[in-house]
């Protein structure tokens, strides 16, 4: 019984993840983002920190390094990021917004904001506390995984 309920849990997981992605995407789309979700993510995280190597930013992103550069060389066409060289290491290169990527941050990162409220409509402060305790639990038992 205990491990149905898991399995239970899990699905709920899966399914909200996902729907939390769509209903990002579809909002995108519906305002004239250029961005998937994914490309949005590698935006949002170099803005907040400024000078990446493509491990560091596929780690903070949640990607493996194969659909990270994929993600980056997408957005390099779109010129909203670079690649530059480590100073003293040539073999290390660092992911960075252009100043065009600063810009469209700045300007999109209200109206991300205004999509990702509509999933926590009608949730208590009181709710924000477990969800948070509850996934941050499920992380951290994932970590030496």
């Amino acid at each position: 019984m205990l491990k149905e309920k898991y399995n239970q849990y899990s699905f709920v997981l899966d399914r909200t993840a996902r729907r939390v992605k769509q209903f990002a995407q579809s909002s995108f789309n519906a305002n004239g983002i250029d961005l998937t979700v994914d490309q949005w993510s590698v935006l949002k995280t170099l803005y907040e920190q400024e000078d990446l190597t493509h491990k560091d930013l596929a780690d903070r992103c949640g990607k493996d390094q194969p659909t990270l550069t994929r993600i980056v060389d997408l957005l390099i066409k779109k010129g909203t990021v670079m690649r530059v060289e480590h100073p003293t290491d040539r073999r290390c290169l660092h992911v960075q917004l252009t100043e065009l990527g600063k810009e469209q941050v700045h300007n999109l990162a209200p109206l991300v904001k205004d999509f990702r409220m509509k999933a926590w409509e009608n949730l208590s402060e009181e709710d924000f506390e477990h969800f948070t305790r509850i996934l941050n639990t499920i992380y951290k038992n994932l970590e030496t995984v």
